[in-house]
């Protein structure tokens, strides 16, 4: 059975603002519907273990989705004891996936276990994928070689424009789609909040939670 793994922020806070955060519900609910339905297995896993800040803008159940993964028991108990990204092992993998939210800002770039995970799945033949702010976690990331992961490949993220409708410009560490390009990447930007995914070999990204269920839908392309 092919596994999956699904990693979310551990930091709950918007930097100085003091202003919750976490990451975005849909963005983990919709990928994994897309998941389960095709028989993968997933394992969740945070920077730290343990339950995830989730931000409460997300928790939308009028979302179908959102609602049938809340109302699992067995996506219940996985949320409230997430693997800390340490102890996960690569080789149990045939791909990572990182979900957004703005939690992640604070936590995925400089994340040595992102780094190190992420590289050995992709270079293991496996797929990296990730939606929204999730591709933050791909920043940092460098292969074997000693260049950035990201380096020449087409994806897509967050836009620096969806971040200042948002209100968030100012409020980041830094703006996600600038920092991918200062790195290498081929980055494309549709209309702000426009469904946009972007696949390029084995890895897959999505712009914002519009485009969650189609990073799925191209995860599971790939996997099949």
């Amino acid at each position: 059975m092919k596994k999956i793994l699904c990693v979310v922020t551990s930091n709950n806070v918007k930097g100085a603002t003091g202003i919750p955060t976490g990451f975005w519900l849909s963005e983990l609910t919709h990928p994994l519907e897309k998941f389960t339905a095709a028989g993968f297995a997933f394992e969740l896993a945070s920077i730290k273990g343990g339950k995830p800040p989730i931000d409460g803008d997300s928790l939308d159940f009028n979302d179908a989705v959102n609602k049938k993964f809340w109302d699992d028991a067995d996506f219940q108990r996985k949320l409230a004891n997430t693997i800390k990204l340490d102890d996960a092992n690569a080789k149990d993998f045939d791909a990572i996936f990182f979900a957004g939210g703005h939690g992640v800002m604070w936590d995925f770039a400089d994340s040595a276990a992102i780094q190190k995970v992420t590289r050995d799945i992709y270079e293991r033949g496996g797929i990296v994928s990730a939606v929204c702010h999730g591709p933050a976690a791909l920043v940092n990331v460098k292969l074997t070689d000693g260049k950035f992961f990201v380096d020449g490949k087409n994806l897509t993220s967050f836009t620096n424009g969806e971040e200042a409708e948002v209100q968030a410009t100012d409020i980041v560490p830094f703006l996600l789609e600038t920092e991918l390009k200062n790195h290498g990447a081929i980055h494309h930007a549709a209309a702000n909040w426009a469904n946009h995914v972007e696949v390029d070999g084995r890895l897959v990204t999505g712009q914002n939670p519009a485009s969650a269920a189609a990073v799925g839908e191209a995860v599971v392309k790939l996997l099949s």
